[in-house]
């Protein structure tokens, strides 16, 4: 039997890519976790968040405590699911993490009307996300567009 069968193409791409569902769940705990925090009032929980999606940004896959505990929780269905390209994923994890970062600013300054809006920027655009639309994508795709019209191609290394 050859190496090349489409059961083994698939595994290789479940393995290059995040499974869908895992990014899935990154934004509904972004989600959930900023609408429980604004409800609460509770700073912390953003404080905690803002942690969890440093180190996806940071350490990529590897440092993200959703990427681990989806890898488990979802195991059966990431075989078979669809992937997003991890450079997108760390990408919007980048801006949910300024925005957190921003927020965690501004809730040591006092500010915490601003700390809330920053925190409701993330959960909108996870809430946006999970009903089909993802703008981090969008601000991707933009940035690279740029990207390409004002320096070319990518240069290969």
């Amino acid at each position: 039997m050859s190496n090349l069968s489409p059961s083994n193409t698939a595994a290789t791409k479940v393995c290059t890519g995040i499974p869908l569902p895992i990014v899935k769940l990154n934004r509904v705990v972004l989600l959930t976790g900023i609408v429980t925090a604004i409800l609460a009032q509770q700073p912390v929980i953003t404080t905690l968040l803002f942690v969890i999606i440093l180190g996806a940004v940071v350490f990529g896959q590897k440092g993200s405590l959703i990427f681990i505990i989806g890898s488990r929780i979802f195991a059966e269905q990431n075989k078979s699911a669809k992937t997003e390209d991890p450079k997108l994923m760390r990408f919007n994890n980048s801006i949910a993490a300024i925005l957190l970062g921003g927020a965690q600013i501004a809730f040591l300054l006092g500010a915490e009307l601003t700390g809330w809006i920053l925190s409701a920027f993330v959960a909108t655009a996870a809430a946006v996300a999970l009903g089909g639309f993802c703008f981090g994508c969008f601000l991707f795709y933009q940035f690279n567009l740029q990207r390409f019209k004002f320096f070319g191609p990518k240069q290969q290394q």
